[in-house]
């Protein structure tokens, strides 16, 4: 799904390769989950706030994995620090950073040691350089799909309402039916689908 009438897509300048990296908000999303993951988080929760009224388009990610320490935390938005062996850039974080500051937005990360990390990118909605929204629904589905053990929260708010959907209560609902069943993969991205796109009417 891509929603055209939430931010208006960006203008990437070529030459800058950065940029080309993360062309829509969705991937954002993908990158942080994915590290949430990795730093052992059983719970993590995205809420967006997409508000035509408030010119805001805020991207809020929590999640209880092993956190940050503080020293790392302090160097974390720097494109050139990452926590793995392998490689020696680390963009996920900086470059979510620059895309929400590009547009006049805000950029806050926060993090404690045993508890978990959270941060909020928020996106000037009507700047030329705000990136589309990209395929939520394929974002989440996948994320759900991939880790059926973890739980999600993903809630989205527009000026016309609000739309939450929590693995927990899916799962209750379904007791020992997994949520990557094929059936049930293919309903719950239907349903998601459909209730985020509702608040768009």
């Amino acid at each position: 799904m891509n929603l055209d009438n939430s931010c208006y897509a960006s203008s990437i300048n070529p030459k800058t390769n950065l940029a080309i990296i993360m062309k829509d908000i969705s991937l954002h999303i993908l990158d942080i989950v994915q590290n949430s993951i990795k730093a052992k988080a059983k719970l993590i929760e995205v809420s967006i706030i997409d508000s035509q009224t408030d010119n805001i388009y805020s991207v809020t990610i929590n999640d209880n994995g092993k956190g940050i320490a503080p020293e790392m935390l302090e160097t974390v938005t720097d494109p050139w620090t990452t926590s793995r062996t392998t490689r020696k850039v680390g963009l996920g974080i900086p470059l979510f950073k620059q895309n929400a500051e590009s547009t006049g937005g805000s950029f806050i990360i926060n993090s404690e040691v045993g508890k978990g990390t959270w941060l909020t990118a928020k996106f000037i909605n009507d700047n030329i350089d705000c990136l589309p929204a990209g395929d939520l629904t394929g974002v989440y589905s996948l994320l759900v799909n991939s880790n059926p053990d973890l739980d999600f929260v993903f809630s989205h708010k527009t000026d016309n309402g609000d739309y939450v959907f929590d693995t927990k209560e899916i799962k209750t609902i379904l007791g020992d039916v997994a949520l990557n069943e094929p059936s049930v993969r293919k309903y719950l991205k239907e349903m998601i689908d459909e209730n985020i796109n509702s608040l768009y009417k």
